[in-house]
């Protein structure tokens, strides 16, 4: 009866110290969404309340609807500000860009490295080490002077979203890299030797077999990438100079005033930019486990 009593007690402790957890993790985002439906607009409640008094989704019609009056290229007329439609376009380019630009490089790169021997292979990978462990700002003026020497139809490469993409993707392809590599040393190479008896050649081999096997490396390498692309907003405010070009990390940022800022937009436009990378995070979850573990054991 002790044993029992004791096994019990443990239980409940336990239980009662995941519950606490959960809470602690889910009041930030309990916080925003009690912010979202305030209707109180820039005036910032200090107290929280679940369900604030007044609680309505005006915020969400606003931010969904209305035009964004402080990114418009005409000031005087409103047709000209952006919209949320036309800013979760740029943000769905340049990140998908960013995405398909690290895994396209990012996977040949791996590839190489995993599987050949050849000068400079152990340095390289430091140097991609080394590159992950570079914050993101380190990088802001040499990306800055690369991409305005470059130009496409007469126009500096940095201020198109492309050019965004490929400065994000350039942050994101170390880890891409370091990723998939890991990944591609735990793919026997019996099944390449089998593939290339049966006359495949090397690209072959490698798009049929070798991806194919690597899918749950590249899915970790998909969501990291996007949610690159998704959330940064410090590179794109330097590159970028058209509002037509802006993105929705942009837009976020600039709702942050210097003596007032309507918290309820705000906390909308956080809600609405978080739905894309919930989704793309449940779509792929079978598969981040296996990814990560993986990749990150070999090297």
């Amino acid at each position: 009866m002790p044993k029992r009593r004791q096994a019990l007690l443990e239980q409940i402790g336990l239980q009662v110290f995941l519950l606490t957890v959960t809470i602690s993790v889910l009041f930030p985002i309990l916080w925003i969404f009690s912010l979202a439906l305030d209707p109180r607009g820039v005036d910032k409640p200090l107290e929280l309340r679940l369900i604030p008094p007044g609680a309505s989704l005006e915020s969400f019609r606003k931010i969904l609807l209305d035009p964004f009056r402080l990114l418009c290229t005409d000031p005087s007329n409103v047709g000209s500000c952006m919209t949320f439609s036309r800013l979760l376009a740029n943000s769905l380019l340049v990140a998908l860009g960013t995405s398909v630009v690290a895994v396209f490089l990012g996977a040949s790169a791996a590839y190489a490295f995993s599987r050949f021997r050849f000068v400079g292979r152990q340095a390289g990978m430091l140097m991609f080490v080394i590159l992950i462990m570079l914050p993101a700002s380190a990088t802001l003026a040499p990306l800055y002077v690369l991409l305005s020497q470059i130009r496409v139809a007469g126009e500096q490469l940095r201020r198109s979203l492309f050019g965004l993409a490929l400065a994000y993707a350039s942050g994101t392809l170390p880890f891409s890299v370091w990723n998939l590599k890991g990944y591609f040393d735990t793919v026997p190479k019996e099944l390449e030797e089998a593939a290339r008896i049966d006359g495949c050649t090397m690209a072959q081999t490698f798009f049929r077999v070798i991806l194919p096997l690597s899918v749950p490396a590249l899915v970790v390498t998909i969501l990291f990438s996007f949610m690159s692309g998704w959330t940064e907003f410090i590179l794109a405010w330097t590159l970028l100079e058209d509002p037509r070009r802006f993105t929705l990390a942009m837009a976020l940022r600039s709702m942050e005033g210097q003596y007032a800022t309507p918290w309820s937009e705000f906390s909308a436009m956080s809600i609405l930019m978080s739905i894309p990378i919930v989704f793309l995070f449940f779509a792929m979850q079978r598969y981040l486990v296996s990814g990560l573990t993986v990749g990150a054991v070999k090297g």
